[in-house]
């Protein structure tokens, strides 16, 4: 299960949650930023687990050893209704998290980003298979994560928040990219209109290391602009610049995107954290 389940790939959701608390951080409202980020988490649990039985039944990525099909002995209902399951618990803390913070209006961002989600993996021609499918992720996890926890951490719409949606916008988008290159064949032969498949491996690859130095700068920037201490933003700025040597050196895949972005946010977080626990 373990193999299936791939823990580091659910840093995806969990790092906007930390970027908010960094950036904008409020502590009334911590606990209710966790729930949330709890409830997203639950939310890519289902739209993975439906994304594996949308490329079952149409052929793509059947040779994924890690597959939730596969972990279901190969049974497509039973993964779908644990993804619905999944999708229903996710979708409900997320709505109690509204009703008790008295934020429903943040609905107005979330369920637009939650019927894409949906599209995502659904129907003859979900829009993974599109050329939609990238612009689609980078808009649900811009928007649709880090802006509607930001919303709910109380923060205002101002540059910040622009630019902490574009960063993981593009760390979303540039984490797809890297893990589309060795699965071409499989996605041309499905029909799969993938980046990859539309524009080749050296150049998916290399979109991928630019929205990764997009997500560094972005970030970075909103950081600055933030009212951090200075040595958060230089632990930052140091953490950031071994990231990029590291995603030009190395070839793009899943965890050479995530690890060092999840290690930047870490100490970021502890830079930012630890003076004001310090002084109380």
């Amino acid at each position: 299960m373990l193999q299936a389940l791939n823990p580091p790939i659910y840093l995806i959701s969990l790092l906007p949650g930390i970027g908010v608390q960094v950036l904008d951080g409020n502590e009334h409202a911590i606990h209710w930023l966790i729930l949330a980020t709890l409830a997203v988490v639950l939310l890519q649990h289902a739209i993975n687990l439906l994304n594996d039985v949308s490329d079952w039944q149409l052929g793509a990525d059947t040779e994924k050893y890690d597959s939730w099909v596969r972990f279901h002995h190969q049974n497509t209902r039973i993964a779908a209704m644990h993804g619905w399951i999944s999708f229903l618990l996710g979708g409900l803390l997320g709505l109690a998290v509204l009703l008790l913070t008295d934020r429903l209006w943040i609905l107005a961002v979330a369920a637009p980003m939650l019927v894409l989600g949906y599209l995502y993996n659904s129907g003859p021609r979900p829009l993974s298979y599109t050329h939609l499918g990238e612009w689609v992720t980078g808009l649900c996890y811009g928007p649709g994560v880090f802006g509607c926890l930001w919303l709910l951490g109380g923060g205002n719409l101002d540059l910040r928040a622009v630019l902490g949606m574009t960063a993981f916008a593009a760390l979303a988008m540039g984490l797809l990219l890297s893990h589309q290159p060795p699965q071409i064949e499989t996605d041309r032969r499905s029909g799969k209109h993938s980046f990859a498949v539309r524009y080749g491996a050296a150049r998916t690859r290399q979109a991928a290391r630019l929205l990764f130095t997009l997500f560094l700068a972005s970030y970075g920037t909103a950081l600055w602009l933030s009212d951090n201490n200075h040595v958060t933003v230089a632990i930052y700025s140091v953490t950031a610049f071994f990231a990029w040597i590291g995603i030009m050196l190395l070839l793009p895949k899943p965890v050479v995107i995530l690890m060092p972005a999840a290690l930047l946010m870490l100490l970021t977080l502890l830079a930012a954290t630890i003076p004001s626990l310090l002084t109380l």
